[in-house]
């Protein structure tokens, strides 16, 4: 599967509440109309909070991450293409200021496990010095495990960046959407959120973070499952 992944910034006049009532309840039914679509989540942002990561953050201060999943990216651009796609262009400058778009492969490390979750998203950004397949490889191979290893992790998700837009259907340089990963973690709680990554578990994995990650962009979020 393709997962598309819109990073959502609300208009400055649109308050928090207008801004999540209108993506859950206008928005979403609309989005919810493209054929393909095999699923589709809402992860508002709820807090910014880097809560016991020590790496550098990146500049990004978005509100929300919409997830789209597709059985491939063929099917996805066709979707694009289709014209169930004119009402979301038509709609979102309603309470949208920005949007950017990421498409990536998905990888489940550790399914999320059943009952009431926390969720928390970030945005990984290699280091200057590191290629994106040495980034792939760094994150994929080494870091997934050290991550598992955490205490009390309920489940944990890697979005690999294949192809960015910074217009809407075209695929755009990196420097447009610098971003080439996305971690999906989840926790029982936010005290087990911050248990986690004060554990000697975290401490390995964030030296190796330092090997390959230059920015780690952290968000808690509350998802709204639309299909």
């Amino acid at each position: 599967m393709i997962v598309r992944m819109g990073l959502l910034t609300r208009r400055p006049d649109v308050p928090v509440d207008a801004f999540r009532r209108h993506w859950r309840d206008v928005h979403g039914p609309l989005a919810a109309e493209f054929p393909g679509l095999r699923a589709y989540h809402q992860n508002h942002v709820v807090d910014r909070r880097h809560l016991a990561i020590d790496h550098k953050g990146g500049q990004w201060d978005i509100d929300g991450i919409s997830e789209l999943w597709f059985d491939d990216e063929a099917a996805m651009r066709a979707a694009i293409a289709s014209p169930a796609y004119r009402p979301i262009v038509e709609d979102s400058p309603e309470f949208l200021s920005d949007t950017r778009v990421l498409v990536a492969r998905q990888t489940t490390v550790v399914p999320p496990a059943d009952g009431p979750l926390i969720k928390r998203m970030s945005l990984l950004k290699r280091r200057p010095d590191i290629s994106a397949e040495r980034f792939a490889h760094e994150w994929q191979v080494i870091h997934a495990p050290l991550i598992a290893a955490f205490p009390g992790i309920a489940g944990y998700r890697q979005n690999l960046v294949v192809d960015r837009e910074g217009v809407p259907g075209a695929s755009s340089p990196y420097e447009a959407v610098p971003v080439d990963g996305v971690v999906e973690l989840w926790f029982r709680s936010e005290a087990d959120l911050v248990a986690a990554f004060r554990s000697p578990a975290a401490d390995r994995s964030q030296a190796q973070a330092l090997d390959f990650i230059d920015e780690i962009t952290p968000f808690l979020v509350e998802v709204h499952h639309v299909v």
